[in-house]
């Protein structure tokens, strides 16, 4: 399962289509709505995270771009869930910047945000899924 937070730009002349719904039926996506302005006859803009099959959203997302929308990557974190974290250590073994590590004596997992490249490799990793990716504080409409 691949994700990603995409920022669509709808032009006015497409505002009142329905596009992300084809996402759906077409290319089998699912999508989580984050935010969104859409006003009649003026540009619409729709902040959502996207999920689905890489190859599906690779079509998805150029199905968009051919119908008009303007399809932008969101500024992105990976944020770490400590409720729901177990400390094995699973999320350390595909960390390529070393973000997470494993503190010694004490066997615990820690998350330095600054080192994070946002590679999203510990998401699918972690077994309780105490990682996630999420928008920056940003304001999508500014």
């Amino acid at each position: 399962m691949y994700s990603k937070i995409l920022v669509l730009r709808f032009p006015r002349e497409v505002v009142h289509k329905p596009l992300v719904c084809r996402l759906v039926k077409e290319f089998d996506l699912t999508f989580n709505i984050l935010n969104a302005r859409v006003l009649p006859r003026k540009e619409g803009i729709l902040a959502l995270e996207l999920y689905g099959a890489r190859k599906n959203f690779k079509m998805g997302v150029q199905y968009l771009k051919d119908h008009g929308v303007i399809v932008q990557n969101a500024e992105q974190e990976v944020k770490r869930n400590p409720d729901k974290c177990i400390h094995c250590g699973a999320c350390t073994a595909v960390c390529p910047t070393g973000a997470l590590s494993v503190d010694r004596p004490e066997m615990s997992v820690s998350f330095d945000q600054k080192k994070c490249s946002v590679c999203e490799l510990c998401v699918p990793a972690c077994p309780t899924r105490a990682m996630r990716v999420r928008p920056k504080n940003q304001s999508f409409f500014a």
